[in-house]
Order: structure tokens, then sequence, then C-alpha cells
């Protein structure tokens, strides 16, 4: 279906006015009326003849923007070159299936062989992928899917809307225990899956919900042939993508190679991707390995570089880097079935003794936005402005005077050694911490080891990725099934009902507004009696040997790139 041909929602045509009228700006107009529905190409003449005026509040900074001036990578049809193999470093971790990921990691490697319903880009807009378009009813109680026509996968098949409706029901199985449960707890249920006809799935949701196109982007949400056996990583699966599997060594290596019919089309007119093969290579924890192997051109980039890091390869005139302030962040957590988390007096002492200014110089190096120790970010549109926290460690002794814990009190903070941003944060906690009467030790591990107990920990820094909208965010760490246990990645056991009401509220509120509202009051409800603490906000860097093309940093890390990315050997500094 085209741009033309496609209904308007009217919520698009009501951002229109706004946009009109200077009251969002054109990137919150642009995600908003993707998410409803209007294709790229519509949006973007919508927001050209909408107009912006100078009183709309100044967008997040720039996405995917290279921190130093770079030659442009060729763009035009015949510049991408083909051949060549990227050699990234990143952990090889143990998976079976994909509705379980929990890191982005395992996603990054598996997006070049399964592929997702949507894709949303590093400017936070959501585009079809192997959906052609969606269509959403005036009351965002009806999402209709239409499927690209011809995708065909490796063993012959055609992807047809029975393989969707297979998906919906691996994710909202509550024996597969996917986080996907949470984005759609309550909202949708099997019996809610329609298929129109071959190629058109129509979702029936109990309440509305705004952000169903991201929610299908969400990492866990690969697509899968019904053959499934249970294990991505086995090389048997029938897939979409634009590399098959060839080989998957757990803590070792993984290499992925071009297939030869891609649905896709490169600028030259034939089937993408542009290079011959991908190779993954595990280092173990410590990034001093990966900035030696970069630096030396064993590898030509690795995942997620930390700010120490990047500030080691900041003048090293062979690699070129990339950044975005982003959503993602180093969540202090705890566990509020659990004494002493269960007084919020304790955890409102937590927060006070935080002093995120110096934390935020230390473990990221002053590079991020600081947080207000709510799981919302400024970079999300419908964050409701507030005073950021003073660091007080006189109030939060007397919390803990006011619970009880007049001498002060022990508590241990579980921390995977591999985030080095991690370990400043604790070790800077642990610090500021010592005034208010607050003796915190650090239980350090191995970050496979933090993994393995992270929703169970009653005290643990977890790193949280990046998501486009708060109302897709919240529902995957801090609600309930409908049994009123909390879901798969609610690692706080944190469940609010004036909250839950609020959420509700705000998933199914189109204008952005009138969300920022709600919004306001559910970060006050988070900031008076919430279970987390958010000192600062990360800013993710790519860092990359230049002879890779098509490259940008996405506020997720998610190498959407791998497709249409090329090597020009000419720009190699290591041949």
């Amino acid at each position: 279906m085209s741009d033309q041909e496609q209904r308007l929602h009217p919520g698009v045509l009501q951002a229109q006015e706004q946009l009109r009228q200077g009251r969002i700006s054109r990137r919150e107009f642009l995600r908003l009326a993707t998410l409803l529905g209007a294709g790229f190409t519509t949006a973007t003449v919508l927001a050209a003849c909408g107009g912006e005026q100078q009183a709309a509040p100044p967008p997040p900074p720039p996405a995917g923007q290279v921190e130093e001036p770079v030659d442009p990578a060729p763009a035009a049809a015949g510049a991408a070159l083909r051949g060549g193999t990227l050699r990234m470093g990143v952990k090889v971790q143990a998976v079976d299936h994909p509705a379980r990921f929990s890191w982005t990691e395992s996603s990054n490697l598996f997006r070049a062989t399964f592929e997702y319903l949507t894709e949303t880009d590093e400017q936070n807009i959501t585009h079809p992928h192997l959906l052609e378009s969606w269509e959403a009813s005036d009351d965002l109680m009806v999402w209709t899917l239409t499927l690209r026509q011809g995708i065909m996968w490796s063993n012959g098949d055609e992807l047809v809307a029975d393989h969707v409706i297979y998906n919906f029901g691996e994710w909202l199985n509550p024996d597969v225990g996917s986080s996907i449960l949470g984005l759609w707890e309550g909202s949708l249920t099997t019996a809610g899956i329609e298929k129109v006809d071959e190629y058109t799935v129509r979702l029936n949701l109990d309440r509305p919900k705004l952000d169903v196109p991201e929610s299908l982007y969400h990492y866990p949400a690969l697509i899968m042939h019904p053959s499934f056996d249970g294990d991505i990583s086995s090389g048997a699966n029938p897939y979409t993508g634009a590399y098959r599997l060839v080989e998957y060594v757990v803590n070792e290596r993984a290499r992925f190679e071009r297939q030869e019919n891609y649905w896709q089309m490169g600028a030259d007119g034939t089937p993408l991707p542009y290079l011959d093969a991908l190779e993954f290579i595990g280092l173990g924890d410590d990034q001093t390995a990966y900035v030696s192997a970069l630096q030396t051109g064993e590898i030509h980039t690795f995942y997620e570089p930390s700010a120490n890091s990047v500030q080691s390869l900041r003048n090293d005139a062979n690699l070129k880097i990339y950044t975005v302030d982003t959503s993602q962040a180093r969540v202090l957590r705890m566990r509020v079935d659990q004494a002493p988390y269960d007084d919020v007096r304790v955890r409102q002492a937590l927060r006070k003794a935080q002093d995120r200014e110096m934390i935020m110089d230390i473990a990221a190096f002053g590079e991020g936005l600081l947080g207000h120790d709510v799981h919302i970010s400024p970079v999300q549109p419908e964050f409701a402005p507030m005073d950021l926290p003073e660091y007080d460690p006189e109030g939060a002794r007397a919390l803990l005077v006011e619970a009880g814990y007049a001498d002060g009190i022990d508590m241990s903070v579980a921390v995977g050694t591999g985030w080095t941003d991690v370990v400043a944060y604790a070790e800077s906690l642990q610090q500021t911490a010592q005034p208010a009467g607050i003796n915190l030790t650090l239980d350090t591990m191995p970050n496979t080891s933090y993994w393995d107990l992270w929703t169970e920990t009653p005290l643990g820094i977890t790193p949280w990725t990046h998501r486009p909208l708060a109302v897709m965010l919240l529902p995957l760490a801090y609600t309930a099934d409908a049994e009123g246990n909390p879901v798969p990645w609610n690692e706080t056991r944190w469940v609010d009902d004036e909250f839950s009401a609020l959420l509700v509220q705000a998933q199914g509120t189109l204008d952005i507004e009138a969300r920022r509202v709600l919004m306001a009051d559910l970060q006050r409800i988070m900031h008076e009696r919430g279970p987390v603490a958010v000192a600062w906000w990360q800013r993710v860097w790519e860092v990359y040997n230049p002879a890779f093309q098509g490259v940008y940093a996405h506020p997720t890390l998610h190498t959407n790139y791998f497709r249409d990315m090329w090597y020009d050997p000419s720009l190699d500094p290591f041949i």
C-alpha cells in the first residue's frame, strides 16, 4: 500500500496542527505520525506543510552524529562497494529462544539472519520492515498489520500471516517466559489475534495501545518460522535475513555469511548485503582487550564501548567515532519485597545519598544527561520537566533514623565488573553514602554472572537499554500480569496500583501534551515511592575502522546497518 493510498489517522492531523502552532517539534511529529501508520514520506510532507514555529521545545541532540568532522560516505548508486568481512568484538552468549533474550548483544548477532516486523531507526522513527504497512483504528483498539508479499524463508516458504500469528503465540505464552508479555499485558491475548487474509493480521486489543509498532521491534521479537527448533543458534532454522548462520561457538566466535537471494535490493540493483560475511569475536568482559584489538586492526569495531574506552580512543586517527544521547541507563534497583528495601524510607535514603554529578563525572567523564531517579528520560517525548534531586546525606540519615537504623545500615550491591561505568557508579556511591550512614560493599562478579541473577539480587545496578517512548519501557519493568504477579522483567517486584492505572491511560493517549501531563504524575509517584535510582542517562558510541561505510550510532546500539554497510579497502588504515 502506497503512502498516498493509506488512510490518515485523525491523530496525525491533530499532531500536524500542534506542529504548526509550535507546540511540538518536527521530530516528535514524525515519531507520532509514523507510529499511527503514516508512511515516512507522507509524514515528512505533512511536517513540511505544518511548518514549525520557534516556540517548539528543542529536540534532543541529533541522533547518529559523528563526533569529529569526517568526509561524507558515498551515497550515490554504485558508490557502495561489494565484498569484505566485518570483524566485531562482542560476547558470544549462550542462547535458545530469541523471545527470552535479556540483552541486546545476542539480538545484534541474530538480526543479521532473522528479522523484525518493524524497525525503529537512529532518529527513533519507526518504519515497516517485514510489514508493508499498518493501520490503527481511531481509538487505538484495532491494529491491522499487512505483510510485504514475496518475502521468502530460506526453506522456500513464503512469509505469511500464519507465521506472524505463530510468533505472537510464542510471545504471549507464559511458559516461554518472554519479556514481551509485559509489553502486551492487559492489551492483547491470543484470542484477539485475527487472520484477515494470507498477508494481513488484525490485533483486536482489550485497551488502547499507542506503541504497537515499536513493541514489534522490542529486541526479543525476532520473527521465527513455525518449524523453529527452540535454539536460534542451531543453524537449522529457516530465516529471511541477509546473512546465514555458519558457525556459533559460545564465548568464542560466530560467523554469518551473505545469502544470495535476500529480498532487499542495494543501490546497484542487486540483493543486499554488500559485505560477504560478519564475524563476531568474544574477547571476554574486559574492554581493554577489545580496545587493543581495535587499535591493531584485529577487529574493526566492538559492541558498546564504555566512556572509558572512548576516552582512550578519541585521538586515534585510525578510527571514526559516532555518538548519540539515549534513554539507556545504569539503574540502581531495589527489590521491594525484601528488607530493608521494602521500606520506602530506605529507598529514598539511598537515592538521596547519590551525588549524581560526581557519579556522571567519574563513571561517564561527564558525558550524558543527569537523571531524576525515575526511569523516564528527557530524550523521550513525553518526559515532564522536573527538578534534579540534590545530594542530601543529612536528609538520607534522617530517613534512616526514622526507619529504625539510627546506627546506620549495611548494604551490598551486585556489580558486573565488565561494565566499567557500573563499577565507577558503585564505587562513587560507596563514597557518597558513607556520610548518610550507609555502609555499602560491592559484590563484584563477571557480567555473565550478573545476568544470571539480575532479577533476583536484592540490590544491584542493571543496564537498561534505550526505548523511544516511556510508555514502552515502563510496562516492561514496573507492572504485574493479570494474576497480579510481577511481569518477567520486573526485577524490583514493585507494583503500584495508582501508577499502573495512570500508565494504562498514558499508553492509550495520542496527544503528546496530554501524555506529558500523565507522565508528570507517573514521574512523581516513581520519585516518591519507586524502586530505582537513575543518576544519569547514557551517551552511547560506535567506534569503527573508517573503511566501513554506512555506519551510525543507534540509541539502542542496534546494528540495523549490517545489511547495507560496505567496506572500502582504500580507507582501511591497517592495509
